[in-house]
């Protein structure tokens, strides 16, 4: 349910409340079939998100009743495909998701191989057939000229068990770049974003932003490096906004 202390002024869910859902029924969903967060710690795993895109005709109301549907479209050796639908209880579609997650190992933090768990069961839940009609998405391409805004310190609230900085907290903190009087005009019909490094509690994090069309922006976030006077970069984001 779009409980109300998720909306925002509008009365409409917030997109990272939205995202929290769609990962908890990835979660749920793997954990059912054998491969979810709860065995993979066991054994030194994790999954990592890798990239999300989140496409809304509309966001669901406050106490509005939806299902969030996810499924495994495709599995490689480090990567798979995870896609989700948003959909109200009375078959309102209100949009769509997808996503790419690499597993890691929790020691090394470098990707390990799907298919050596449980002899490659992801493979038995790989669904084809099923229609995810938004775009996969690209590279989001940024120039020199994007505007420097601010730079945040993070904080406990800001990570995951994982250890590192919650992939839906960078979204919170990006969409926090406009101000109120901003969404009061407009609306997220898309938000994608991808994931680079990591950071973790006590990195500062430095957030650039360019327009790249009518509606469209895209955000950079980079944090210190201790090796270097050059910043990391540690994701960069595109949302598309309507009137």
């Amino acid at each position: 349910m779009a409980e109300p202390f998720h909306c925002d002024f509008s009365q409409r869910l917030f997109m990272g409340h939205l995202g929290n859902h769609m990962l908890n029924a990835a979660d749920f969903h793997s954990s059912a079939r054998g491969f979810g967060m709860k065995y993979l710690l066991t054994i030194n795993r994790s999954w990592v998100l890798s990239r999300l895109a989140i496409e809304m005709e509309e966001m669901p109301q406050m106490y509005t009743k939806f299902n969030v549907e996810t499924w495994v479209e495709s599995a490689m050796r480090y990567f798979t495909s995870r896609n989700f639908r948003v959909v109200g209880e009375d078959g309102k579609v209100y949009g769509y998701g997808r996503s790419i997650w690499a597993m890691i190992d929790t020691e090394s933090r470098q990707p390990t191989d799907i298919f050596a768990i449980d002899n490659g069961a992801i493979n038995n839940w790989i669904v084809k057939d099923k229609e995810c009609p938004i775009d996969k998405g690209g590279r989001v391409k940024m120039t020199d000229d994007a505007e420097f805004l601010r730079t945040i310190d993070t904080q406990y609230n800001d990570v995951d068990i994982n250890g590192h900085i919650n992939s839906v907290k960078y979204i919170e903190h990006v969409l926090d770049l406009w101000p109120l009087d901003w969404y009061k005009e407009h609306r997220i019909r898309r938000f994608e974003i991808a994931y680079v490094a990591e950071a973790h509690a006590g990195d500062q994090l430095s957030f650039y932003r360019e327009q790249t069309g009518d509606g469209e922006f895209c955000v950079r976030i980079v944090k210190a490096s201790p090796d270097s006077d050059e910043p990391i970069e540690v994701c960069r984001s595109k949302m598309l906004f309507f009137e």
